[in-house]
């Protein structure tokens, strides 16, 4: 049956595609893949470092090369998919994403498997974009909500599973099989693509912004190469601070060129929209909170706690299961059908806040405390992402949702880097604000090593204890206020009744 003669049967909604759930489950594979492949990497650093003779620098850029070309191509992934279609740029992602798999589960050294991960990014950067503007384009009002709730579930399925999956590959078989693994995902989700996703692009095939790719491009990969490096050559340093403010006049110049081009492949009148504006405020403070809390949890649980890494790993996870049993009901879907929007993620932001305040009160030396906040942070997680996924797309014209996507893929990147950079600062101050002589670029490990006898390293980690729970603090206080300003913009938007696309947000 034709997906109109099952719309004449009442089987599928209107504008909705009638095996819409099996292709959600397609892209959901390909997804769930590529977020894999930003975690699954640190628990191999020991077999890496041994077979391949990897430096330090060695592994951090095979780390982060990976994370680097994602980021910086994002939006130029979504405006190509836009242009040229999005199943087109979908198989491509497939095709680039397995070759780079190939190629870094047969490297023979760190040069082969740094540039094995680059060409990964640049598949991971056309999936990250694509899954979400064929998610769009397949699902009608009714159902968008919880798609795009199902959708973003995988991204913290993903971020729980690779440290996981990763060291139970390793117990078992050589590095290269977390790669290898990769490819008959890759196979199937291609052959599945091919069969089952309708091509969908830009009809009025608008003349690419090459100049504003170029921009684009550069500019996100500068900012983000400075977030990657600050923690290791300090945030104040030379290096840092050169690509940093480079990454930002990039970007502005991005941003005057889209404003003055015919045909820009960011329409900078977005950011007129309140609906658009007060999303993307929540948006990359939600990233924020989650990144930059986690990013401090597994210190608090590896140096103040005394955890293993896949220890730690294990006991973040209850976020991650938290976000997955709610949104895969569509808990979060039903909310914004009987809240609106702007309570839906003013209800998830607070959630967010009081997760991240309860580890700072509650968990300082007890998991149990740790453990409630990380669960009230999931459910804050799930309820907030799905509304504002959603609320940035629904902002965005159809013919334009492999851009919006992409927006979407640039706010959580930058966000993720902004929650690392703020609140690793917040940490670092308070840390030697009181231990006198510990500078901003220091490490725990570090100041225990310099530490004199038991009672100076019980000082120390108190010191860090308390960072911690200043930084996580902070980051409460930045996603409560981010959330409701996020929730009083979409309700003023729906107020004063905001030209969009005609969809209720």
């Amino acid at each position: 049956m034709t997906a109109t003669a099952a719309e004449q049967h009442g089987l599928t909604p209107p504008g909705a595609h009638a095996r819409r759930w099996l292709i959600l489950g397609v892209i959901c594979l390909a997804q769930l893949t590529v977020l894999l492949d930003n975690t699954v990497l640190n628990v191999a650093i020991p077999s890496l470092t041994a077979d391949l003779h990897a430096s330090t620098a060695d592994v951090q850029w095979m780390i982060n090369a990976y994370a680097l070309v994602q980021s910086g191509l994002v939006l130029t992934a979504g405006s190509a998919a836009d242009r040229y279609g999005r199943k087109k740029m979908l198989v491509t992602g497939l095709v680039l994403f397995g070759l780079g798999s190939l190629a870094a589960g047969l490297a023979q050294s760190s040069g082969q498997l740094i540039a094995a991960r680059a060409g990964m990014g640049v598949g991971g950067a056309l999936l990250m974009t694509t899954t979400l503007a064929v998610v769009v384009q397949i699902f009608d009002e009714t159902e968008r909500v919880k798609a795009i709730g199902i959708w973003s579930t995988v991204s913290s399925l993903g971020f729980a599973s690779g440290p996981l999956i990763g060291g139970a590959m390793l117990n078992h078989f050589w590095w290269g099989a977390i790669f290898l693994v990769n490819i008959p995902v890759a196979a199937v989700g291609m052959i599945a693509v091919v069969r089952l996703v309708p091509e969908s692009r830009n009809p009025r095939g608008e003349r690419p912004d090459l100049v504003g790719a170029v921009l684009s491009t550069a500019g996100m990969a500068s900012v983000v190469y400075a977030i990657i490096s600050g923690p290791e050559h300090g945030w104040g340093s030379g290096p840092v601070l050169l690509t940093a403010f480079a990454g930002a006049a990039v970007l502005t110049g991005f941003v005057l060129w889209e404003i003055h081009v015919p045909h820009p492949m960011l329409d900078m009148h977005f950011f007129r929209n309140q609906r658009f504006t007060g999303a993307v405020a929540g948006a990359i403070l939600v990233a924020f909170g989650m990144t930059g809390s986690l990013f401090l949890l597994t210190q608090h649980l590896q140096f103040v706690l005394g955890y293993e890494p896949l220890e730690a790993g294990l006991r973040t996870a209850p976020l991650a299961l938290t976000v997955v049993a709610l949104n895969l009901p569509g808990l979060g879907a039903r909310l914004v059908g009987k809240t609106g929007t702007p309570a839906a993620i003013a209800i998830g932001m607070s959630l967010l806040a009081a997760g991240l305040g309860a580890i700072a009160l509650l968990g300082g030396r007890d998991y149990s405390g740790m453990l409630f906040g990380l669960i009230v942070m999931g459910a804050g997680v799930a309820l907030a992402m799905p509304a504002m996924a959603n609320a940035i797309m629904s902002a965005i014209p159809p013919e334009k949702a492999g851009v919006g996507a992409g927006v979407n893929g640039t706010l959580a990147e930058f966000g993720n880097g902004l929650g690392v950079a703020v609140l690793g600062a917040v940490l670092n101050s308070r840390f030697a604000a009181l231990v006198p002589g510990v500078t901003g670029a220091a490490s725990l490990p570090a100041a225990l090593a310099a530490a004199d006898g038991a009672e100076d390293r019980e000082r120390v980690t108190d010191a860090f204890a308390a960072g911690l729970e200043t930084s996580q603090l902070v980051g409460a206080a930045a996603v409560l206020a981010g959330g409701l300003l996020a929730a009083a913009l979409l309700r003023r938007a729906e107020r004063t009744g905001l030209p969009g696309r005609g969809r209720k947000v």
